[in-house]
């Protein structure tokens, strides 16, 4: 048995439905994948997230900004200025990295944290080690700057390459540092094996909030880098989901499909309504349209005086062919009194009506003013007026 109009719209209905209740699952689904538990981005309120230490920094005072342009537009005048680039998601190209030694040249600090030093800064080496797990404890190793909060919490798997031009400032119960620092003409560079002690969930941990100020006490700016987080799409792993991109041409496919297939072409054909000729609107300006060529202006005001003679006939019990000015004496006598300027109209009212020089803008007057007297005999009005 084919199958109706109604039901083959029905079936396409359920399938595009379907189709999006996929979509959205593996969109979500693909959203979540990515994320994860976050990266030590400023927007990212993951576990593994730095929008708290960003915030923290923030309210405290600290000159602090988000900094999401390549590193080749670092300020020239960097004095002062500390570059933090905390758990980046890709590696900076040739030009990128110069633009960063050149940064600390002109007396810059880069703090790199959770990242192999070497793809960043100068001078650097770490390499890949046994995983330090559940935030271990790190102790000082000498009175520094960096170490005045006492011991910090680190994990990772990321060891120094000992260095001795590098301050080491803490290492963890190997003997491994941790974190160092060391000059770079007249630049700085901070390195921290994980970026643990800014993430949302390790900033809290004892020591980690004093590690993370003590690195930036003394800067002028503070610019948390973006720019190596999901904003950047260098590396080959940031580029746009496949899934999603699919999903929306799938969706745009069946879109296109579903206009063509039911178009307004399928709709019920409705006639178009036509309004008749004996309309009373078109009696009405028909009417009107022979009054005015016959320039019968008089007439009007002659109709109008009539409907107030038959209504004040009812009304005030007066004769039918009374006078206007007998008209208006009747209303007043009953307690209905016109204004005087209503009252002049309706009182000449009779002369207008045999009038044939009559204007248009006299004609109008004296009908409102009819209409006025006749509003006044309504039996409401009457009442209104009584109470």
């Amino acid at each position: 048995m084919p199958l109706t109009f109604g039901e083959k719209r029905g079936f396409l209905v359920l399938g595009l439905a379907l189709l999006g209740l996929m979509c959205l699952v593996a969109w979500l689904n693909s959203e979540n994948r990515d994320q994860g538990e976050g990266h030590p981005s400023s927007y990212s309120v993951l576990r593994n997230g730095g929008k708290a230490a960003f915030l923290l920094l923030q309210q405290s005072g600290y000159p602090v900004e988000r900094w999401e342009k390549s590193p080749s537009q670092l300020p020239v005048d960097a004095e002062n200025v500390t570059l933090i680039i905390a758990g980046p998601e890709s590696y900076p190209r040739q030009e990128e990295y110069s633009a960063i030694v050149r940064f600390l040249d002109r007396g810059g600090r880069v703090l790199v944290a959770g990242a192999s030093p070497e793809n960043f800064v100068p001078q650097s080496s770490a390499e890949f080690g046994d995983a330090r797990v559940d935030g271990a404890e790190c102790k000082p190793v000498a009175l520094t700057q960096l170490t005045r909060g006492g011991p910090i919490s680190q994990d990772g798997d990321l060891w120094w390459d000992y260095s001795d031009a590098a301050v080491v400032h803490f290492q963890d119960k190997d003997g491994k540092p941790v974190v160092i620092s060391y000059a770079v003409s007249k630049g700085e560079v901070i390195w921290w094996a994980s970026a643990l002690p800014l993430t949302n969930a390790g900033i809290r941990e004892h020591g980690n909030l004093s590690l993370l100020l003590n690195s930036v006490s003394s800067s002028n700016r503070i610019l948390w880098d973006e720019y190596y987080h999901r904003e950047h799409t260098y590396s080959a792993g940031h580029h746009e989901n496949p899934a999603k991109l699919w999903a929306l041409a799938q969706i745009a496919f069946f879109g296109i499909l579903l206009v063509l297939t039911f178009s307004r072409r399928s709709g019920p054909l409705v006639p178009l309504m036509r309004e008749s000729r004996l309309s009373p609107l078109e009696f009405v300006e028909t009417l009107g349209n022979v009054f005015q060529r016959a320039r019968g202006t008089q007439v009007a005001v002659e109709i109008a005086l009539n409907r107030l003679q038959q209504m004040a006939a009812r009304r005030l019990g007066i004769r039918g062919n009374s006078a206007p000015q007998e008209i208006v004496l009747a209303m007043s006598q009953h307690g209905l009194k016109l204004p005087a300027d209503v009252a002049a109209l309706v009182e000449g009212a009779g002369d207008a009506a045999s009038d044939p020089e009559l204007s248009e803008k006299q004609a109008l007057h004296s009908v409102r003013a009819l209409n006025q007297a006749m509003r006044m005999l309504d039996p409401a009005t009457i009442e209104a007026e009584r109470k």
